[in-house]
Order: structure tokens, then sequence, then C-alpha cells
């Protein structure tokens, strides 16, 4: 390669949100930088999430909020730069935020003022952008030279760091692929299997057939796989269940896995019925059942589970039949067929293995001036800010060290 291909100090190779918050922190160090994106624009999840409203944020964020095969990666960066951090720019900038339920900070007006703020950061640090740049190989420094040597579809170009910043394989039509655990094994660092996550859950069984009846109702229940439960909105879809409390549980769900759905986590529908028994003995159960839930899904429940006393007074009912009907609408039992892939999902499980990268510089323990962050890693928040967190603290670290 002539040396003559353009230099700069550092590289980034993915523009959204943790490669423009790593571009601009190294920028501001006086390091010269360059972000390059394969798509024809940066900050594309930046612009779909939240429903175009940006959820950059949490009130709230711990190393809990996490999933990483070490669960200890992750406090060091989220303590050098915190969601108050993150907070203070965005004030800074004027943007005008909102909270929603659990802690979640969504823009009022648009996901656009987000990545208007970090490209305005970018430029004043004097870092440059350029999309429709495609990464078509990487050769590491050695015989040919000191320096990182990428050819790409705009040419070939140097650097002293390089930063992976290229996401995972979540939402493909966002331009999302396996390009960075590709670098990654291309320099023998593990990469941990990969999966979807925050994702609906299919199903093949019989139950797909009440989801496409019920599809478009929405409730609030409490969702169950093993010790993980999570009490938010629950969505039944054409293809099975999707909501809230469906996407956190796919993060810890596994194929084979039976999930547990209660119906009325603040209400003991055993004991709520059979006091119901002397209270309006003559009604029928699913005109009771029919007070706390839609009616759509009482018919639903009472084929499944009621169907002999479906015109039956509650008070002809026994006490044991109607704690049965209880226990399944706390504790109905499903079985999902899988997930709905990575086409959905807002994440992806597993990535390059945190053991071989530093958590205090993001640099590869084995490959000097090599550093990845962001989803590429093997972190996935939770859903509500989490991730764009991680991004915003896992880019600001290693910004500190390009």
């Amino acid at each position: 390669m002539s040396q003559s291909s353009p230099f700069f100090d550092v590289i980034v190779i993915g523009g959204g949100a943790s490669g423009l918050m790593c571009a601009m922190t190294a920028g501001r160090r006086g390091r010269s930088v360059l972000v390059i994106d394969a798509s024809n624009k940066v900050g594309k999840k930046i612009l779909m999430s939240g429903g175009g409203r940006c959820n950059f944020t949490n009130m709230e964020v711990t190393p809990e909020h996490y999933i990483c095969a070490n669960p200890h990666f992750v406090k060091s960066a989220l303590t050098r730069y915190s969601n108050w951090d993150f907070i203070g720019m965005v004030l800074e900038h004027g943007i005008a935020y909102h909270e929603r339920k659990h802690g979640q900070l969504f823009c009022d007006d648009s996901a656009k003022d987000i990545l208007t703020m970090l490209l305005q950061e970018c430029e004043q640090a004097g870092v440059k952008v350029t999309t429709h740049c495609k990464t078509t190989q990487v050769r590491p420094p050695g015989k040919e030279g000191e320096y990182y040597r990428l050819s790409t579809s705009q040419g070939e170009l140097r650097c002293a760091s390089l930063v992976i910043a290229t996401g995972s394989l979540s939402i493909p039509t966002m331009g999302a692929t396996g390009f960075g655990h590709d670098i990654a094994r291309q320099f023998a660092i593990n990469v941990l299997p990969l999966r979807a996550g925050l994702v609906p859950f299919t199903f093949s069984d019989g139950f797909k057939a009440i989801t496409e009846r019920l599809s478009g109702l929405a409730l609030d229940g409490t969702l169950s796989c093993g010790r993980h439960s999570f009490s938010e909105a629950i969505l039944f879809t054409h293809r099975g269940l999707s909501g809230p409390a469906v996407l956190q549980l796919s993060n810890y769900w596994q194929p084979g896995d039976e999930i547990c759905l209660d119906l009325l986590p603040s209400l003991d529908m055993g004991e709520w019925l059979k006091a119901q028994k002397s209270r309006s003995p003559k009604s029928l159960v699913r005109t009771l059942v029919g007070q706390h839930l839609a009616k759509a899904l009482v018919v639903e429940l009472q084929q499944l589970f009621w169907p002999a006393q479906s015109e039956t007074a509650i008070a002809e009912a026994t006490d044991s039949q109607l704690q049965q009907i209880g226990d399944h609408i706390n504790g109905w039992v499903l079985k999902p067929s899988g997930t709905e892939g990575y086409r959905t999902a807002e994440v992806t499980l597993g990535g390059v293995d945190t053991d071989q990268i530093s958590s205090k510089t993001f640099e590869a323990k084995g490959q000097p001036g090599l550093y990845f962050i962001g989803e590429v890693l093997d972190v996935s928040g939770h859903l509500g800010g989490f991730n764009f967190q991680w991004a915003w603290s896992s880019g600001f670290a290693a910004g500190q060290y390009v």
C-alpha cells in the first residue's frame, strides 16, 4: 500500500451511537478522527428508536440492567460516563425530554435532536464523518508499517487506533451485519454465541391460533421464565406475544423453555372466585372474570380452562374447580416455539468476548490499537434506554484512550 494513503490517529468503523460518542471524545483530545459507515446515513438506529423519540437513557442505570458473561465488565465504563453525564449534554444542547414509566427518558420532539447533537459535537471536535464507505479488509500493523491499514470502497486508509463500533446482527434492514465479529475472529478474539434479544415470541402449537384471534389485545401482566420475571405490558400479535414484558424476558429464555403468564398479578384469582360464590352465587364464571379481563380473552380462557362450567352458576362450582381456574389465570403455562429473530430484535445477545477486552480502555488485550465498543461486545441491556447508555459509556471510555 502506498504510504500516501490518508492517515488518521483514529478511524471508527460504524457511525452509530457508540461510534459517534467515541469519535467526538477522541476529537476533543486533539486526535484526528475519521468515522466511516457503509450505509447512506449515520445514526439510523438512533432515528428509529423509541418510535422516533429515542429512549436515550434511563433515570436509574446499574450493572444489573446488563447481560454479559462477565457481569463486572460494565461497571467501570458506566461509572466513568453515567446517565447523568449524557443527560447533562442533552440539557446543554437545549433538547427537551420527558420521563416515562420505569425511568425511561425520551425526546419531547424527535430522535433527530440526539443525532444532531452528536454530529454537532463531532464537528466541533474536528471529526470527519464519511458515509457510503464499506470496509473490505483490515490489515494489522506489521512488516508493511506501523499502522492499521484499511481497504474501503473509497480507497485505502491508515490509522494508529482502529475502533470497531459496527453494532451486531439486529434489524438487518438498518444495515446490521456481522462485520465486527468477523474482525474479532480475524484477530483471534473469541466471539460468544449470538442470538436475537429483546424480541417477540412465536408459537406453533394451539396457542398460535389464540394469539391470532386476540391480535392487537394488550394487558398488563407478569411473564416469568425460571427465576426471571417482568411485569409490564403484554401484546397479543398474529405471530405470538410481544410487548415490553415479552421483550425483556426473551433475553433470558432459551429454546425449549416454558414461560408462565400471570394475567392478573395483583389478584389471587382462586381466592377471589371462591369469595364470589357467596357474593354473586348466580353469576357465571366468565361474567365475573370479565370484570378484570377483556371479553375476547375471557372467551378463549373459558374454552381452555372451564368449558364444563361455561353455563353453570358459580355457586354450583366446587372450590377445587374455582381454584384450578384461578391457578390457570395466574399461571398460564406456555411454550414458545421460537422468536421473530434478528428481523425485529432490538439487540443481539452474545458477541465479542469481554474477557479479551480491557474494561478500562476497550482495547483488545492481545492486539494493541484495536478497540471494540457498543453492541458488538457481549453486553446487552434491558429495554428502557440501557443499550444507548452502554453505547455512550463504552464510546466515551474508549475515546479517552484511542
